[in-house]
């Protein structure tokens, strides 16, 4: 059961992960220069309240110090990169080995 959950959020990322890519490549073609929209920058196009409210509660219920090196880091990446990374963690998740068949 939980290897079917993980396999949809693997899709799901995946989906959002060629979304943000596709959207990326149009703004590169448009400028003649390779682009990139940060994961923050596209966060916050979306829903800066949710984003402040992330901040908000990291900085609360977790190691205030967390927010500052690590998750700021990773709203400067890339979205794609970030949802393909997301993608690859839940596949290996929900990923199911097959048994060796031996005859």
């Amino acid at each position: 059961m939980f290897r079917l959950f993980f396999r949809i959020l693997a899709v799901v990322a995946l989906a959002i992960a060629v979304v943000m890519a596709v959207i990326d490549a149009t703004r590169s073609i448009a400028a003649s220069v390779m682009t990139f929209t940060p994961l923050g920058e596209s966060w916050y196009a979306v829903s800066p309240d949710t984003l402040n409210l992330a901040q908000a509660a990291i900085q609360r219920y977790t190691f205030p110090f967390i927010w500052d090196p690590v998750i700021i880091h990773i709203l400067t990446l890339p979205g794609w990169l970030v949802f393909f990374a997301l993608s690859l963690l839940f596949y290996i998740a929900g990923y199911r080995r097959r048994r060796a068949v031996f005859v």
